[in-house]
């Protein structure tokens, strides 16, 4: 696992050090690692979204939310 040093506003320092003290997550690597999947979750279903509109497409959108996922 590697380590990353991001600068953060005072605002977001806040919210992480308020996750943790809410107990939502066990330290702030783990708010971080929180919203880092959130994010991926949100592109995969930006993505199946986009398919879905896409006229040329054909398969099992299943399938195609494994590949991506």
């Amino acid at each position: 696992m590697s380590t990353l040093s991001i600068p953060l506003t005072p605002q977001l320092e806040t919210f992480i050090d308020e996750q943790v003290r809410l107990g939502r997550a066990a330290n702030k690597a783990d708010v971080v690692r929180k919203a880092l999947r959130l994010l991926l979750e949100e592109e995969a279903v930006a993505q199946v979204l986009r398919a879905e509109k896409e006229p040329t497409l054909s398969g099992n959108l299943d399938e195609l939310v494994k590949k991506i996922t």
